[in-house]
């Protein structure tokens, strides 16, 4: 092995390090009383381990119902997000009109504004409607506009070759057959890719759950974690364990469809 690979490996295996040491501490922290977790220097296995502290985050607060909500809305958030980006990805790659790129430009431009700028009028709206306190306030927005989303599956879609979709036309197919019968089992990694990334940001919204949702049975599982901390106190012990069950979806989704991710990226703009 070259001195070049051995620096490339040694660094890389330096940033997993520190990419990792959050999550074992939040796992290690979540075994403990709460006497140990703030030691200096920290105590990595804890004495005694504390199982009970699992038991304990499920029954002080409704994470089952928290659960529940955090599912749906996901999952409905990654199935209507697959569903508009690839339409208007198709349109964008595929259907030519006046002004195509320049609105495709548009369109990206959205993603450098910070989201804290759109979130007053985004609150306004969704009182406007009626969807405060509701789940629609999470789902529908992300839903209907996700700019990444959009150009992720766009860039997939430019390489896939003209002479697919001029046959399907020669058979009669029109541009919703040759979207949905042609265009879409083609692009599976990139849709794959993006359902992963929409499925990290929607399990772990917290901001917007927490403007837009007042009651505790509606909460999702990041906003129920926030109630372990009081005006006074927070109890960590309890927080980490919860945080670490809350994870467990993350990591099993991830580690299933981590293939999928990396072949939508790295194929994503060949041509």
């Amino acid at each position: 092995m070259k001195l070049s690979q051995i620096i490339l490996h040694a660094v890389l295996t330096l940033g997993a390090m520190i990419m990792i040491f959050p999550f074992l501490w939040t796992v290690s922290s979540s075994l403990k009383d709460m006497s140990q977790i703030f030691l200096v220097p920290p105590a990595w296995i804890p004495h005694p381990i504390k199982w009970s502290n699992y038991i304990d985050s499920l029954t002080a607060m409704p994470f089952g119902r928290a659960y529940w909500n955090s599912f749906y809305i996901t999952t409905v958030s990654v199935s209507a997000t697959l569903l508009t980006a690839s339409m208007a990805a198709y349109a964008f790659a595929k259907i030519r009109f006046p002004g195509a790129k320049l609105i495709f430009i548009l369109f990206l431009s959205t993603m450098m504004i910070p989201k804290q700028v759109t979130m007053i009028p985004l609150y306004i709206i969704m009182t406007k409607i009626g969807w405060l306190d509701s789940h629609l306030s999470l789902i529908v927005p992300g839903a209907l506009f996700n700019a990444f989303a959009v150009f992720l599956l766009r860039q997939f879609m430019m390489g896939i070759p003209k002479e697919l979709e001029e046959a399907a036309i020669i058979d009669g197919a029109g541009s919703f057959k040759i979207y949905w019968r042609i265009i879409m089992p083609l692009i599976r990694p990139a849709l794959a890719a993006v359902g992963i990334f929409v499925f990290l940001g929607s399990w772990n919204n917290f901001l917007d759950a927490l403007i837009f949702l007042n009651t505790p049975e509606k909460f999702t599982v990041p906003l129920l974690l926030n109630t372990f901390k009081g005006l006074y106190i927070a109890d960590w012990s309890l927080m980490m364990a919860g945080t670490t069950i809350s994870v467990i979806p993350v990591l099993i989704i991830y580690i299933v469809a981590q293939k999928q991710i990396i072949e939508g990226v790295t194929l994503t703009g060949i041509k």
